[in-house]
C-alpha cells in the first residue's frame, strides 16, 4: 500500500508533465478503437442488408469458370421458377432479375452512379425488391419504358418523378421514364438502384423475356433451410447453385472483402502511431526519473528496495495508461461516427445504421494503450531501481546516460549492417518473390538497427551540425548544440520517432514517382495510338463501338478484348489462359518488341503469339501449332507467329490473338470490347479528339483520352493513393512532434537552475528562447535527415524490384522530399514555441533556488 500511495502522489504531483505523453496514448488508442468501431459498423450494416434481401433458399445459375464477359449476367430459364415452386416444403418461389452491367444517365448525359460508390444495379420491381424498398412517391412501373429509382440516388442526382433517363446495357440504349421513388427500409449500401417492370427487366438486362437471374424461395413453417436446399438441389440436378440464407449472406459478405482490407490497413497505421508514441513515453519517464534522482535516492536511503522503486514507476505508467486509454476509447468512438458520416458522401446512407461497439473494441483499446505505456516505462523503471542512496547527495536531474552504451551501439550497427546487406540482396535479386523477402528483412533490420544506434547517430550528427550550422548563431547556437548533445539517448529517441514516419513517407514518395515516371516512359516509347477509349470497368456496348468506328478523321480503330481458352501446346500440356484478342492494327498501336517473328502476323487469321517465358516453358518457336478450346465456344488450331519480349509494363506476359479468329469460334459468346484504340489522320488530331468525345458524350461510363490525358489520370490515381497514405501517416508524425514538444518542455524543467544561472550571468530572454528553438529545430532536422535517408534507401531498393516488372525509370521526387525537410524545420520551430516561452518567463531568483 505504501508503494501505491507513493505512486499516486507522484502521479498527481507530475501530472502536468505527462500531458503530452497522455495525448499520444489517447490519439493512438482512438485510432485503433475508431478503426474497429468503423469497420464493425460497416460489417453489421452490410450483414443486415444482405440478411434482409436474401430468402430462406436462393437458386442461381452455377458460375462457369472463366466465362466470357459478354456484358450479360448469368441467367437461366424462367421455367425453373415453377419447378422450384412445386418442390415439397416451398411456400413461395419468385423469379428475380439483377444486373450490375448497366449505366443509367439523365437528360444531361450524367451518370446516376455515386462518385466512389458501388455500381448501378438494375432489377425488377417484384416481391424480392419490395422486401428491400418501399415506394414513397409515384407508382410502380407498369410498362417497358418505366422505372423506379431509389430515393438516395434520386436526391443525389436531382432526379424526380417524370424525368427521362437512358439505361445503357449490353443490348443497347433504352429510354425510360421515372414513375416512382422508393426508399430503403434499412441502410443504403452505396449503390444506385433502378427497377424495371418484370418483363422489361428480363429483356433489357438479361436479353430475353424468358430468363431470370435467380429464384428466391420461402420455406413453409417447420422446414429447415438446409433440408429445403437439399430437396431443391435434387429436383434441379446440375447446373445450379442452391444456397441457404446463411450461405448467401456469407457469400455476399465475401464480395465486400475490401472492408477487411481497409480494417487491417488502418490498424497497421495505428500500430505505427503506437510505436512512435512508445518513444515519447520512454523519453517522458526517463526524464521524470532523472529529475527525481534525489527523491528516489532518499527513498532508497530510508529503506525502499529496488523492486519497490521499480514498481512505483510502473504503477505511475499503469495509471497513465489506464486513464488515457479510457479517454482514447471514447475519442475513438467519436472518430468512428465522423468517418461514418463521411461515408455518406460515397452514397452510403447510414442514418439508420446502429453504431456497433463490440466488447473487443474497448478491451483491445485498453490493452494497446496500457501495454504500450507499461512496456515503454519498463526501461526507465529499471534505471530508477538502480539509483543508489548516495544519489540523494547529488544534484537532481544529473543525466545518467551521457554516452550510449557500447553494447547498444554495437548491436545497432550490426542490425543496421545486416539490414543494409538484405536491401542490397533485394536490389540484386532476379526473382520478385526472393527480392520481396529480402526487402522485408532489410526494412526491419535497418529500422530497428537505426533506432538502437540512434544515440551514436545523434552524437555524430550533432557534432557536424554544431560545426557547420550552429556556430553561425554564436554562443546561443553552441549552447543549443551542447544541450542536444548532453543526452544523446534522449535526443536519439526523439529523432527516431520522427524518423519512422518520415522514412515511410519518403520511401513511398520515391516508389510512387518511379511508377508514374516508368509508366509514362512506356507510354511514350510503346503506345502509337493517338486515342484510348477506356471502358472503366463496363464493357463497351456495340452501339458505342459503332460510334467510335464511324468517327471522322481516324486512320484506323482497334478493337481490344480478352477471351478465355484452354491452350494445348505441342508438348502435350494444357491450361486455361486469358488471351488478348485485338485487331491487326494493334501491332501499330502498341509497339511491342519481339524476340522471334513479327507481332502483326499474330493478329492474322489462324495465328497467335506468346510471351517469352511461355515459349521457354513449353519449348515453343515460330511455326509451331497450338490448339485453342474456347470457354463457351468452339475449338481451333492456330500457328505461333511471334514470341514477344516481356521487357514492358503494358500487356506484360500477354498471349495475343486476332479478334476475328476469336469471333469465329465464340459467335454470340464473344466478349464485348474492354478498350478501343484509334489513330488520327495527320493534322486531324484535335478535330478527331473533339469528335470522339462528342460522340461518346451519351456514354459517360467510358473515357476518351489522348496520351496526355492518360498520363494525367495515372498521376492523379497514384497521387491520390499516396495522399491517402500520407494522411494516415500524419498521426504518427503528429505524435512524433508531440515528442519534440514534450522533450523540450521537460528539458526546460530539468534545467531550471541552469537556466536561472545563465540568466543571472547575462543571457537575455530573447537569447534563451532562441536557444530552445534552435535545439528543437536541430532535433527535428536530425529526425528528418535520418528518415529521408532511410526512406530513400527503401525506395531505391523497391524500385529495383519493380524494375523486374518493367518499371525501369527511377525518379526521386526532390520537391516532395525538400518540402518534408523544410516542413520538419518549421514544425520543429513551432514545437519549441511553448517550451521557449515558458523558459523565458522563469523568475531568475526562483530558478536559481530550485532544488
Amino acid at each position: 500500500m505504501t508503494v501505491l500511495r507513493t505512486s499516486l502522489r507522484s502521479f498527481y504531483a507530475h501530472k502536468a508533465r505527462m500531458v503530452l505523453s497522455g495525448v499520444a496514448i489517447v490519439l493512438s488508442v482512438a485510432f485503433v478503437c475508431g478503426t474497429l468501431v468503423f469497420s464493425d459498423t460497416l460489417n453489421t450494416t452490410f450483414e443486415r442488408f444482405f440478411g434482409a434481401t436474401t430468402s430462406d433458399v436462393t437458386v442461381q445459375a452455377e458460375e462457369e469458370k472463366h466465362a466470357q464477359d459478354t456484358g450479360v449476367p448469368e441467367s437461366f430459364s424462367a421455367d425453373v421458377v415453377e419447378r422450384v415452386a412445386a418442390v415439397d416444403g416451398v411456400a413461395e418461389a419468385f423469379g428475380a432479375v439483377e444486373s450490375t452491367g448497366l449505366t443509367v444517365v439523365d437528360a444531361e448525359n450524367e451518370s446516376l452512379e455515386w462518385d466512389g460508390g458501388g455500381p448501378t444495379t438494375g432489377g425488377d420491381w417484384g416481391p424480392v425488391s419490395q422486401r428491400l424498398m418501399e415506394l414513397v412517391e409515384g407508382r410502380e412501373p407498369a410498362a417497358g419504358d418505366e422505372v423506379v429509382v431509389d430515393a438516395d440516388t434520386a436526391e443525389n442526382a436531382g432526379v424526380a418523378v417524370g424525368d427521362a433517363l437512358t439505361a445503357v446495357t449490353a443490348s443497347g440504349s433504352h429510354p425510360v421514364t421515372v414513375v416512382g421513388i422508393a426508399e430503403f427500409q434499412g441502410s443504403n449500401p452505396g449503390v444506385a438502384y433502378v427497377f424495371f417492370e418484370e418483363t422489361a427487366a428480363r429483356t433489357t438486362l438479361l436479353g430475353a423475356a424468358d430468363r431470370v437471374s435467380s429464384v428466391a424461395v420461402d420455406a413453409v413453417d417447420g422446414v429447415g433451410d438446409a433440408e429445403l436446399k437439399a430437396r431443391i438441389a435434387d429436383e434441379l440436378g446440375g447446373g445450379f447453385e442452391v444456397q441457404t440464407r446463411e450461405e448467401s449472406r456469407k457469400e455476399a459478405m465475401e464480395e465486400v472483402g475490401f472492408l477487411d482490407v481497409l480494417r487491417y490497413a488502418m490498424l497497421g497505421f495505428a500500430g505505427i502511431a503506437v510505436l512512435v508514441g512508445i518513444f515519447l513515453i520512454v523519453n517522458t519517464f526517463s526524464m521524470l526519473v532523472a529529475q527525481r534522482t534525489r527523491e528516489i535516492g532518499l527513498m532508497r536511503a530510508i529503506g525502499s528496495s529496488r523492486r519497490q522503486v521499480n514498481r512505483s514507476v510502473l504503477i505511475e505508467a499503469l495509471l497513465l495508461g489506464v486513464v488515457c486509454s479510457a479517454l482514447g476509447v471514447g475519442v475513438g468512438i467519436g472518430l468512428a461516427m465522423l468517418l461514418l458520416r463521411g461515408m455518406e458522401s460515397l452514397g452510403m446512407n447510414l442514418a439508420d445504421a446502429s453504431l456497433t461497439v463490440t466488447a473487443t473494441t474497448p478491451v483491445a483499446g485498453m490493452a494497446v494503450g496500457v501495454l504500450a505505456t507499461v512496456v515503454a516505462a519498463w526501461l526507465p523503471a529499471r534505471r530508477a531501481g538502480r539509483v543508489s542512496p548516495m544519489a540523494a547527495l547529488r544534484d537532481a536531474g544529473t543525466p545518467g546516460d551521457a554516452r550510449a552504451g557500447r553494447i547498444r551501439t554495437a548491436v545497432g550497427l550490426v542490425l543496421t549492417g545486416a539490414g543494409a546487406a538484405a536491401l542490397l540482396l533485394a536490389a540484386m535479386a532476379d526473382d520478385g518473390s526472393d527480392g520481396g523477402a529480402f526487402l522485408g528483412l532489410g526494412l526491419l533490420g535497418t529500422l530497428v538497427g537505426m533506432v538502437v544506434a540512434a544515440p551514436l547517430l545523434a552524437s555524430l550528427a550533432m557534432r557536424v551540425v554544431n560545426g557547420l550550422v550552429l556556430r553561425a548563431f554564436g554562443p546561443v547556437g553552441r549552447l543549443a548544440g551542447r544541450n542536444a548533445l548532453r543526452n544523446p539517448r534522449r535526443t536519439g529517441a526523439t529523432a527516431s520517432a520522427l524518423m519512422i514516419g518520415l522514412a515511410l513517407v519518403s520511401g513511398l514518395a520515391v516508389v510512387g514517382s518511379s511508377v508514374v515516371a516508368s509508366a509514362s516512359d512506356q507510354l511514350d516509347r510503346t503506345v502509337g495510338a493517338d486515342f484510348i477509349v477506356d471502358s472503366m470497368g463496363q464493357p463497351i456496348v456495340d452501339e458505342a463501338a459503332r460510334l467510335v468506328r464511324e468517327t471522322p478523321g481516324l486512320v484506323h480503330v482497334t478493337e481490344y478484348t480478352s477471351v478465355w481458352a484452354t491452350v494445348t501446346t505441342p508438348d502435350g500440356t494444357s491450361g486455361d489462359e486469358e488471351l488478348v484478342a485485338a485487331s491487326p492494327t494493334y501491332a501499330e498501336d502498341l509497339r511491342s518488341e519481339t524476340v522471334e517473328g513479327e507481332l502483326v502476323e499474330a493478329f492474322g487469321p489462324g495465328s497467335m503469339s506468346v510471351p517469352e517465358s511461355f515459349a521457354r516453358d513449353h519449348g515453343l518457336s515460330v511455326g509451331d501449332a497450338v490448339r485453342l478450346d474456347f470457354v463457351g465456344g468452339g475449338s481451333t488450331e492456330v500457328t505461333l507467329a511471334a514470341v514477344t519480349s516481356e521487357d514492358t509494363v503494358i500487356d506484360q506476359g500477354a498471349l495475343y490473338l486476332g479478334i476475328d479468329t476469336a469471333r469465329e469460334s465464340l459467335g454470340e459468346e464473344m466478349p464485348l470490347n474492354v478498350a478501343m484504340f484509334a489513330r488520327a489522320e495527320d493534322g486531324q488530331e484535335e478535330a478527331a479528339y473533339a469528335a470522339l468525345k462528342e460522340r461518346l458524350d451519351q456514354f459517360p461510363q467510358y473515357e476518351v483520352a489522348n496520351q496526355a490525358d492518360y498520363k494525367q489520370r495515372m498521376e492523379e490515381e497514384i497521387g491520390g493513393l499516396l495522399n491517402l497514405i500520407y494522411a494516415l501517416l500524419a498521426l504518427a508524425v503528429l505524435v512524433a512532434f508531440l515528442g519534440v514538444v514534450n522533450t523540450l518542455a521537460l528539458s526546460v524543467i530539468e534545467r531550471t537552475r541552469e537556466i536561472g544561472m545563465m540568466r543571472a550571468i547575462g543571457l537575455s530572454r530573447l537569447q534563451l528562447r532562441r536557444m530552445v528553438r534552435l535545439e528543437s529545430v536541430v532535433i527535428a532536422l536530425l529526425g528528418a535527415l535520418l528518415g529521408l535517408g532511410l526512406g530513400m534507401a527503401w525506395g531505391l531498393t523497391a524500385q529495383r524490384l519493380l524494375e523486374l516488372g518493367g518499371f525501369r525509370v527511377l525518379e526521386i521526387p526532390w520537391p516532395t522530399l525538400g518540402t518534408v525537410f523544410v516542413g520538419s524545420a518549421v514544425a520543429g520551430l513551432l514545437a519549441a514555441l511553448l517550451p521557449a516561452f515558458r523558459a523565458g518567463r522563469m523568475n531568475v531568483l526562483r530558478a536559481i533556488a530550485t532544488e
